[in-house]
């Protein structure tokens, strides 16, 4: 029988439970696909611990996978068996087979490995409506990427360096500042030890940036306004140090007519059409090799909680997946 990580009551990473599952069935308009690599994203934690609530209990964690199509439920004519596919969304992919709605997958190049696909749907696909749609990157701006060497940090950082930006990212220790600055970051901050706004200032010569991607949450507000020049963005995508708390409308004026929004992956691509593009421009660009998936972290599926362990414990770097 296949495997899965379950979760049968929602707390920290020792509630990852191993288990043998029946193979699951198409129902009506979707597929079964045997899966060659999963992802592991930060959202997968919140789900775990109840901070997002899952649809029931128990429940197989995970938003993101690759593998390839072993069948097919009535009425699905875009997908056959053999096809290599990915998606990201619906929570269920920690698991050696699922099954999928073939509306929400999307077919995988032949230059795409099922690991670089798992290792960058979520995070990829997040990083090309930010850079792409939220706010539009172009030559000459200046972008600040907290995290920047996460996983979507460093996507984001390779990106916005690709379309002519200069790249600030905050990262937590040398090596990380290393990293983001091997992917594009022109200038890291180690916010550990510095005062990161000051240093976004002195970096830019007063000017400030005109975007700030934050996928961290609490601990970066509201220091990531005063980032911001006026009429800059502040993109809220994460909570990774924990959500951020309510935020006074009157502050966005005081600090410079500012703008904020909180974005999810889910809203961009509701429409198939979005879907497929979004996914069809992070392939194109990550074929191209102006954006290099870093896949650092491998797990066998058994050893998830490993996996969540050290993504919270923050020593991780770029992607991680499972090996069903």
């Amino acid at each position: 029988m296949p495997a899965a990580i379950r979760v049968h009551q929602t707390g920290g990473p020792e509630v990852l439970t191993y288990e043998e599952v029946a193979t699951p069935l198409p129902a009506p308009g979707e597929v079964l696909i045997r899966q060659h690599a999963c992802g592991v994203n930060y959202i997968d934690t919140y789900y775990r611990s109840g901070l997002y609530k899952a649809p029931s209990l128990p429940f197989t964690l995970g938003a993101e996978g690759a593998g390839e199509v072993v069948a097919v439920g009535e009425g699905v004519t875009e997908f056959k068996p053999g096809d290599r596919v990915a998606y990201a969304g619906a929570i269920g992919s920690y698991a050696a087979e699922r099954t999928y709605p073939a509306n929400r997958l999307v077919p995988l190049p032949d230059a795409i490995s099922y690991e670089q696909a798992a290792g960058m749907m979520l995070k990829g696909m997040t990083a090309q409506y930010l850079i792409r749609r939220t706010f539009k990157v172009t030559t000459g701006q200046t972008v600040l990427v907290h995290a920047a060497a996460g996983g979507v940090g460093l996507i984001l950082c390779q990106w916005a360096k690709a379309l002519g930006a200069t790249v600030i990212g905050t990262v937590g220790s040398e090596e990380k500042a290393a990293l983001a600055r091997a992917n594009g970051a022109d200038h890291t901050i180690l916010y550990r030890s510095e005062d990161w706004v000051r240093r976004v200032a002195e970096i830019t010569d007063g000017r400030k940036c005109e975007v700030v991607y934050d996928g961290v949450g609490k601990d970066t507000f509201p220091g990531s306004l005063d980032c911001l020049r006026p009429l800059g963005m502040w993109v809220s995508f994460g909570n990774a140090s924990g959500p951020v708390e309510p935020v006074p409308m009157l502050l966005l004026s005081q600090k410079g007519s500012l703008f904020a929004t909180r974005p999810t992956l889910g809203t961009y691509v509701a429409e198939r059409a979005d879907l497929l593009a979004t996914a069809s421009d992070l392939f194109e660009t990550v074929a191209s090799g102006k954006v290099k998936i870093p896949v650092n972290q491998r797990y066998p599926l058994k050893d998830a909680r490993k996996a969540h362990e050290n993504l919270e414990g923050r020593g991780t770097t770029g992607s991680s997946i499972l090996l069903p």
